[in-house]
Formats: structure tokens, C-alpha cells, sequence
């Protein structure tokens, strides 16, 4: 666990963080063969203003934390958020063109630009309602019968976007007076934008706002000024009350790994209101629990050590006040509560893993907020990008601190091993977060668009299992070594072996390349293949397509082809990726692989000898 002590800025850092070499990341202890030379007593090493590793970070929440974790490797911050040489980027909020310089295994890049699928309310409404539509289709399969998927009914609480004409009508039909529902921005939190919706009157109200909004021409000609799209969802009136009192729990999703993909479960605590709960009130403070609205209160600097209990005093409590009265099991908390919102989240995360935008480097963590109702029913109330890592109380100066921690001893161990292809279980940094989903196995491919690649391309004459081989073992590899590598004489793998990296489905072996030559003053394209936008990646001839190519066992460095990846297609790719299951039927199996228009390549290759490749250096 890396070390929670604050070092000042701009102080030198310790002799051992400072050893960390070029063939080693941070938050990965190497083995060295013998140990480090002490460094004399009577000098003093500082560290050079232009030396890195480099992080930044933006904004305030948990700003502390994470400069004290980099400090303590002997990482310099910087402040200028224009800067693209860092190598840890943790920013609050997203800006395009950080995703847009970002140079991936090279640096690490705090939240998933498409994260907004799972972490605004229409988003995750949508995945959702999309994945519950699809698995209810397939299960209706014998071959899919086994699968088992959660209805969003028993863990999502019915609601409705108020953006939508045909969902307005829909919620003012099953509305009824005496019923409570709660209106949400889609994008906002600590309870920003909330208002509640009690009467038939107040129905109308929003309603004819609503389509005012949609009428509105100019919102029409400019939708980014419009006002933020909304959410209603009913309200959980019978909540399980602590001594009297409202409470959520809020628990972590972390992405430590995006390529593949590495999901977590963390816990986190519970959030209670100071005032007792009455379903009457309009205060909202006494619904919602965050910290943002509890300490609008002037009871908050006397009592805000109440309004935060951990996991154990929660447990506690359960068994205390509740275990025997309803029947539950000892430690309902840490047993069969943790185990459904760990199910949960990891159907939320299932609805949107395949539209995930997924680089080397990309991480991310996430607040998943839960409400227990009265008989013990289990709802997930939102999910939050950049969750609040404040530490204003006891017992979130326990809690966050570790969360933040082991959160970057994941994300750079898991980085550390994709970047190397290595196995990534076990992970040597993994302490209180639990595994959810393991992408490591996983057959499907995924696009790898590296600003200084760490795959080489494979001459045309070389086998294409040779290729395969390459393209998994170049990055953890230094250029010499993988230039000694590709010259030995590889043997043809068994039919039983699985194909490293992540390419695609296994498929026939040939020995031999088929693909002409490519003319250096020649350009690759992808051309259109099916009508469901997909596109086939094809060379452009050296002389005439009907013309064979000629094997030569010492190409020129300049006859190139690029790497043809392994058979797919997009229903295979939706059923491996998104479903997790084989698909029913191989459709194709030969050896090209359709790029979506996201993944188009236009390659020209000069007429003067091509550079040696460039590795990128881990950190």
C-alpha cells in the first residue's frame, strides 16, 4: 500500500522513489538482482525541475490525496493543464482536448470519455431499458436459458424523461394524487436541480414547461443552450430508517483497466440526514442525503459526525435492530447486501460495456448511490462521475483515503501488465476492492490506436502466426529484443493454443501470406463492405490485383502490409462482447476483420527508408 504521508511540493524525493527505470511503472516493485548503491550521506539529491514523471490535477476533490500519493513515488506536479507530457491526468471535468492529445499506453487519463452512458440519469435509463430488452429477447432462447439477468423493476425505480413527449404522457397516466415522485437533472449531483412532485397541479405545471422547452425555436436552432434534459422517478416512500432517520449507502464501481477491461466492486459508507424523516416534508434536506445538502444545516458542525456511518457500524446496527424481527441472516449487510449491489452493478456495467469508449490508460471510478426500503429491498437511486472524496468527518478520513489509494495501485498495476500483455491475476495491489469482471479472457476485439504503437507491422512474407505472436510479445519488450524474436524460426501453433492479445475469435492458420505488396507511394483505405456500415481494411497492389506475389525470404523494409487480425463480425461481436457468450454460429472464416468508420485507416508509406520504431517508455 503506498505510503499516506504528505510530502510538500517541490521537496526532494526519497533515494528509493527515485530509482525507478525505464523498464518498470510505478506501483510495481521490481525485483532487483542486487540492492540500489546508498547514496552519500553528505549530498543531497534534488530532483531537476525538467525531470518527471509529471501529474496533474484538476480541480479540488480529493486534490490532496492524489498529489500526496504521486509525491510520495517521486512524481512532479504540474499546473498547466495545457501540458501533454504527464503521465497521470486526474481531472473533475472532462475537456475534449485532453482525450483528443492523449497518447494512449503511454499515460494514465482519470475518466472514461463516454462515461456519461452510466453516470447521467438518461443515460444509465437508457442502457438499461436497451440491455433488459435484448436479454429478454435472447433468454427466450433454449440455448441462452441458463443466463440469468435481473429485472430492472426489482433494483431500478420506475421513471420516466421528461424530454420526451410520449414519456410525459406516459408518467401523467399513471400519476396519482397522494403519490410523491422526485424530478432530477440528468446530469447534475449533490442534489443540484432536485425538486419534488406531489399534486395533480403541480403535474400540469411541469408539464406545460416542458413542452414550452420543446417548442421553443431557439432552442431548436441551439440545443446546447437549452436547459438540461430531465428525469422523474417515484419515489421510495417506505425507506429503512436508522434511529428514525433517512439513509443511502454509497458504494464504488472502479475501471481500473479499460484494455482489457478490469471492474471492481469497492465499499464505501452510509449517508444519513440529521433531521427525522417525515414523507410530508418540503425541506429537502430531510430526502436527500449527500453532504452538500446536510451541511446547508446549522445542527451540521455539531452533529456531522452522525451523518456518516461505516460499513461495520452499519452492520451492526442491522443486527441489532433488525435481524431477528425480519428474519435476516447474521451480517445481512456484508453478506447478502453487499452481494446484490455488487450484481447490480455489474448488470449496469454489462448494459454499456460495449460502448465504452476503451484505451490503454483510461481508468475510472464511480459512486453508485443505494436506498434499503422497510422490507429490506435493495434500489440503486443514481450512479456519479467524479464521486466526492471530501474528508470532513472521521469516518470518511478512513474510508477515502484507501479508496483513492488502491484505487492508483490498481489502475497502475493493471496498466503496468496490459502494457506488457502479462496475466493480470493476481494482482499484488488488490486489498479491499473486489473483482467483478475480468476482461482478460475475453475473445472480442477492440480498437488499438496508439500515438507511438507498441505492436510493430509484420512484413508480407511472414506468416501470419508469426504476426500474431509479434503483435503479442513487442510490448513488453525492448526493439532489439523483439527485432531478435521476429528472426528465429517460429513454429505454427496448436490448434489448441489461444492467440495472444486482443485480436478476435481464433481462426484457421496459413502459412503463408496471400496479400500483395504494397507500393510505397501506395495508400490503404478502407472500402465499404455491407450495408451495416462496416468496412474491410484491403491493400493497394504493387501492379495489377491479378498479378501473384512474389515470396521473397528478405523483403525490402518497405514492403509493408498491415496486420490482418482474426475473424469477426458484428454479431459476433455483440454476443462476446456485450453478452459474454459465444455466438450461435461462426459466420466467416476467413482471415479479415470489418472496421467500423471509427477505425478507417489511410496509410501512406514514404519512399525513404521508415524509421525504426519507437517505443513508448513506461513509467
Amino acid at each position: 500500500m503506498a505510503s499516506e504521508k504528505k510530502i510538500p511540493e517541490g521537496a526532494p524525493a526519497h533515494p528509493e522513489t527515485q530509482a525507478v527505470t525505464k523498464t518498470e511503472a510505478p506501483g510495481i516493485q521490481a525485483n532487483h538482482s542486487s540492492p540500489p548503491e546508498e547514496p552519500n550521506q553528505g549530498e543531497k539529491k534534488f530532483l531537476p525541475p525538467t525531470q518527471g514523471p509529471f501529474f496533474y490535477i484538476g480541480g479540488t476533490n480529493g486534490a490532496v490525496l492524489i498529489s500526496s500519493y504521486c509525491l510520495s513515488k517521486g512524481w512532479q506536479r504540474i499546473h498547466d493543464n495545457r501540458r501533454e507530457d504527464y503521465k497521470l491526468k486526474w481531472c473533475e471535468t472532462k475537456r475534449r482536448d485532453t482525450y483528443y492529445s492523449f497518447r494512449e499506453g503511454e499515460q494514465l487519463l482519470y475518466q472514461i470519455p463516454n462515461n456519461k452512458l452510466l453516470t447521467t440519469k438518461i443515460g444509465l435509463l437508457n442502457a438499461l431499458r436497451e440491455y433488459t430488452r435484448v436479454m429478454n429477447k435472447i433468454s427466450r432462447s433454449p440455448t441462452a436459458a441458463h443466463i440469468k439477468v435481473l429485472k430492472m423493476e426489482d433494483f431500478f425505480p420506475e421513471t420516466y424523461r421528461l424530454d420526451l413527449k410520449e414519456e410525459r404522457e406516459s408518467f401523467i397516466t399513471v400519476f396519482h394524487d397522494e403519490e410523491i415522485w422526485i424530478c432530477k437533472p440528468t446530469a447534475s449531483n449533490q442534489g443540484k436541480g432536485i425538486f419534488l412532485i406531489r399534486t395533480q397541479e403541480e403535474v400540469i405545471s411541469l408539464q406545460a414547461k416542458m413542452q414550452s422547452i420543446a417548442d421553443d425555436p431557439t432552442y431548436k436552432k441551439i440545443p446546447f443552450k437549452a436547459p438540461q434534459a430531465r428525469v422523474i422517478q417515484r419515489y421510495i416512500h417506505n425507506p429503512l430508517l436508522l434511529d428514525g432517520k433517512k439513509f443511502d449507502v454509497r458504494s464504488y464501481l472502479l475501471i481500473a483497466c479499460a484494455m482489457p477491461y478490469m471492474v471492481f466492486f469497492g465499499h464505501g459508507y452510509a449517508r444519513l440526514t440529521l433531521s427525522l424523516y417525515d414523507p410530508k416534508t418540503k425541506d429537502l434536506a430531510g430526502h436527500l442525503t449527500n453532504q452538500f445538502m446536510q451541511k446547508k444545516s446549522p445542527l451540521y458542525v455539531l452533529l456531522k459526525e452522525e451523518t456518516v456511518w461505516s460499513m461495520d457500524r452499519l452492520n451492526k446496527h442491522i443486527n441489532e435492530k433488525f435481524r431477528r424481527a425480519k428474519g435476516l441472516p447474521k451480517d445481512w449487510v456484508l453478506t447478502t447486501f453487499t452481494k446484490r449491489m455488487q450484481q447490480i452493478m455489474l448488470q449496469c456495467f454489462l448494459a454499456v460495456k460495449a460502448k465504452l469508449e476503451c484505451k490503454l490508460g483510461y481508468f475510472d471510478l464511480i459512486g453508485c448511490d443505494f436506498l434499503i426500503d422497510e422490507n429490506f429491498k435493495v434500489w440503486l437511486l443514481e450512479m456519479n462521475s467524479n464521486p466526492a472524496l471530501h474528508t470532513n468527518c472521521e469516518v470518511l478520513k478512513d474510508v477515502v483515503p484507501k479508496v483513492v489509494h488502491e484505487t492508483l495501485d490498481l489502475a497502475l498495476e493493471t496498466f503496468h501488465k496490459s502494457l506488457r500483455t502479462e496475466k493480470m491475476l493476481p494482482l499484488l495491489s488488490q486489498r479491499n476492492f473486489v473483482l467483478l469482471h475480468s476482461g482478460e479472457d475475453e475473445l472480442w476485439p477492440r480498437s488499438i490506436r496508439l500515438r507511438s504503437p507498441i505492436r510493430p507491422l509484420r512484413l508480407s512474407c511472414e506468416p501470419s502466426y508469426q504476426a500474431v505472436n509479434l503483435l503479442s510479445s513487442a510490448a513488453g519488450s525492448s526493439p532489439t529484443k523483439a527485432a531478435d524474436r521476429s528472426s528465429k524460426k517460429l513454429e505454427p501453433p496448436r490448434a489448441s493454443q489461444k492467440p495472444m492479445g486482443l485480436l478476435g475469435p481464433p481462426g484457421p492458420i496459413h502459412p503463408k501470406s496471400t496479400l500483395h505488396f504494397l507500393n510505397p507511394s501506395s495508400t490503404v483505405k478502407g472500402q465499404p463492405q455491407a450495408p451495416s456500415q462496416e468496412y474491410l481494411q484491403t491493400q493497394a497492389p504493387h501492379s495489377t490485383l491479378s498479378e501473384e506475389p512474389e515470396v521473397c525470404p528478405h523483403p525490402p523494409s518497405h514492403m509493408l502490409t498491415l496486420l490482418q487480425p482474426l475473424p469477426s463480425n458484428s454479431s459476433d461481436f455483440w454476443f462476446q462482447g456485450a453478452l459474454e457468450m459465444e455466438p450461435p454460429v461462426m459466420a466467416s472464416n476467413d482471415l479479415f476483420l470489418p472496421l467500423y468508420p471509427s477505425r478507417m485507416l489511410s496509410l501512406s508509406f514514404p519512399s525513404e527508408p521508415i524509421p525504426p520504431l519507437q517505443y513508448p517508455q513506461p513509467f
